[in-house]
């Protein structure tokens, strides 16, 4: 009991501290709470109608487009340009599949499987041509999708599991996939887009206004005061214009998304005269044993080429910025030159020039065994079979292949950055082969029974070693550089420093304006990401920075580039997502023009006021020309001006034939007044009624496709995926 009484006693200060502990871990689960939510949203690359969108899942995305563009190309790398591309490619795609998706359920719209088999089977649909660009399912003759070998190519495809070409079947297989599904999606695209288009339709009426308005030509005499003719200082603007002005024209300044702007030094790192002559030396050995060499690729891939040696014909184009030395090059090997457009040093060994076709038709049987005699004993025999005159699809049957005729082409091995010896000897045979010759081609692990069965397209074709290599910087003048720009960026602590110590230094500042890390429809156009800053390569990290950065602030130093850039960055203006305000820079210099031109005008058409004629028109100070093959339906282009006005080609349209303006007609650079001259139908266009009311059903359905934008701003799309790629 007295230790009961003791705790009461002491009931206040226990409840205080029971409270602060229950208070400690109430609180430290909530900061785990809030740490969990930060972290899953640093995972995230953007939001489309209240769906985040996980890194994770972007990135899946992205691998399954990168394979097929791959897998398509011939090619095992894509460019950093081609990446960025790509992640904007399939950004878009993501996005315009899922906004279309949301408002198709809504209309109770769907794809069903018998529409895609339909398609396939039919294989006139344009939507197969940008959906499933795979050359091995189109006929070659006609050009048409054909499902039968789709059908084969998947009968193949189970077939060949646990054999050699399980591999290749399968890259090839998941590209079909993807086609497939891009094709489900665009068919859905294609039925939203037919409904819309539905609900808009043409008359008779519309069809005759529309062919008058684009086929009644008018002749005119001409008069224009340009508003440059007025100085600007004569003009006064008060803020109270410009304040109306902008109320006016405010629909013009929304920005979708944020933009900022930025005030950067980029300085680029040169190989010095010391760099270059020991270059120069390594060139030197170079050239003579390119020159003399029984084997180009053994040298070639020593020097570290920047342009692979494959042994095989190529097109002058694969050579890239060579393409005009390589066709003007006798055999033999160059001296060692320079190409300032991708400041390289070269030498080029032209081996031979020849003719070859660059489309060949060819089927083949490929043979395999447990060991490499057993596929050679195999391969043996089936080629003294075909020598026999046996049936080659026949034959190929009973080998579990089809031996059906491919075309293959240039384009599908000359972007290859590497050749294997086996690749050679195969592509080799395809390329020499003589039309309906066998031949029994070895390669290492197994045989290939092949026949050329039609050689077309035959052009000439260079096969040439190259050395191309970067005129580098040694690691002494990086330091240098590194030293220089790291004193200058030392003394800067504010932009102004910026621009102060640049011209000691013998750095230039430059500015760029609304840079954008969300892509966005503007206009009924998409307006791409940026992915680097001021169009130099790896700068994300500086990219990241500006994102995060307050006005004012100042970056530390990227090392950028190809490791030849050094850049600091200022960031100057944070324009928010909405309307840009009055005190925007770009937004008042736009309102004054227009201000300015409005009060221009009104004093050009005072000017003009009772004038009644060309001459009188002259008279006033109006500069005078003819301009013809005016018609309503196109904005009048005004050689004095150099501006097109549209109101122009309305008050001609209403003036008849021998007739002066009745008022004067303000357009966008200048002030005019006219005389009709004539009026005459174009010579040789007939109207027809049908062809007219589809045309101007289509104009109809363009102006109505911007439904796009109006799906994409209700969707409420946010894009943060600079902070990953």
């Amino acid at each position: 009991m007295a230790a009961l009484g003791k705790i009461r006693s002491k009931g206040v200060t226990l409840i205080i501290i029971i409270g602060l502990a229950l208070f400690a871990f109430i609180a430290e689960e909530a900061f785990r709470s809030c740490e969990g939510i930060k972290g899953e949203a640093r995972q995230q690359v953007g939001e489309v109608l209240g769906k985040k969108i996980n890194v994770q899942e972007f990135q899946t995305l992205i691998e399954e487009y990168s394979n097929v563009q791959k897998v398509l190309s011939g090619r095992e790398t894509l460019t950093d340009q081609e990446q960025n591309e790509l992640y904007d490619r399939v950004w878009q795609m993501y996005v315009t599949n899922k906004v279309i998706e949301a408002d198709a359920e809504h209309a109770g719209m769907t794809v069903t499987d018998q529409e895609i088999t339909d398609i396939m089977t039919q294989g006139t649909s344009p939507l197969l041509q940008q959906a499933i660009p795979i050359p091995q399912f189109y006929n070659q003759q006609t050009g048409r999708f054909d499902v039968n070998a789709v059908k084969t190519f998947l009968d193949q495809y189970e077939k060949s599991k646990n054999t050699p070409q399980a591999a290749q079947m399968e890259e090839v297989y998941q590209v079909w996939l993807f086609c497939e599904k891009q094709l489900r999606q665009n068919l859905l695209t294609q039925k939203y887009q037919n409904l819309l288009a539905s609900c808009v339709i043409s008359n008779k009426v519309e069809a005759e206004l529309a062919f008058n308005d684009a086929n009644e030509e008018s002749e005119i005499q001409l008069a224009t005061l340009a508003y440059s003719s007025i100085k600007d200082t004569d003009v006064k603007v008060t803020d109270e214009e410009l304040k109306a002005k902008y109320e006016e024209l405010k629909a013009l300044f929304v920005l979708p998304v944020e933009t900022r702007d930025i005030k950067y030094v980029d300085v680029q790192i040169v190989a010095s005269a010391t760099d270059k002559a020991g270059l120069n030396k390594s060139f030197a050995t170079y050239q003579q044993q390119l020159a003399t060499a029984e084997d180009p690729a053994e040298v070639v891939t020593k020097s570290a080429s920047e342009m692979p040696y494959i042994g095989l014909p190529l097109s002058n184009t694969a050579y890239q910025n060579l393409s005009d030395t390589i066709k003007n090059l006798e055999i033999g090997t160059t001296g060692v030159f320079e190409m300032a457009d991708d400041n390289t040093l070269n030498i080029v060994r032209l081996i031979a020039k020849q003719t070859v076709p660059d489309s060949i038709e060819f089927r083949q049987i490929q043979v395999a065994g447990k060991t490499v005699e057993e596929s050679r004993q195999k391969a043996d025999s089936i080629y003294n079979a075909l020598q026999g005159g046996a049936d080659f699809e026949e034959l190929a049957k009973k080998y579990g292949q089809t031996g059906e005729k491919n075309w293959f082409t240039g384009n599908m091995y000359e972007h290859a950055t590497s050749m294997n010896i086996d690749n050679r000897n195969y592509l080799e045979a395809i390329l020499n082969g003589e039309v309906n010759a066998t031949k029994n081609v070895e390669l290492t692990q197994g045989n290939i029974i092949l026949q050329v069965t039609d050689r077309r397209d035959m052009k000439e074709k260079y096969q040439a070693a190259v050395i191309k290599k970067p005129i580098s910087f040694t690691k002494d003048t990086r330091t240098a550089y590194y030293n220089k720009f790291s004193e200058y960026v030392s003394k800067c602590q504010t932009v102004e420093d910026l621009q102060k110590n640049a011209v000691k230094y013998g750095y230039k500042v430059q500015e760029a304006k609304d840079i954008n890390v969300s892509s966005f429809m503007y206009n009924g156009q998409m307006i791409p990401a940026t992915h680097e800053l001021v169009q130099i390569a790896k700068t994300r990290e500086a990219l990241r920075w500006l994102f995060n950065a307050k006005e004012g602030d100042l970056s530390q130093i990227y090392d950028c580039g190809d490791n030849d850039h050094y850049l600091v960055v200022a960031l100057t203006k944070v324009h928010p997502q909405g309307y840009r305000t009055l005190e925007d820079e770009q937004v008042k210099e736009f309102v004054t023009r227009q201000v300015m031109n409005d009060k221009k005008a009104e004093k050009m058409m005072a000017k003009l006021k009772g004038v009644n004629s060309i001459n009188a028109a002259k008279a006033k100070g109006a500069k005078i020309s003819t301009v013809s093959q005016i018609t309503f339906a196109a904005n009048t282009m005004v050689q004095e001006t150099g501006s097109f006005e549209p109101a122009l080609s309305g008050a001609v349209a209403a003036t008849k034939a021998g007739q002066f303006s009745k008022n004067p007609v303000k357009g966008n650079a200048g002030v005019y007044m006219f005389q009709v001259v004539k009026k005459a139908k174009r010579a040789g266009v007939k109207f027809n009624l049908n062809e007219q009311m589809s045309q101007c059903a289509q104009v109809s359905i363009q102006y109505a496709s911007n439904f796009m934008q109006d799906l994409m701003n209700s969707a409420k799309v946010s894009d943060s995926r600079y902070l990953f790629f």
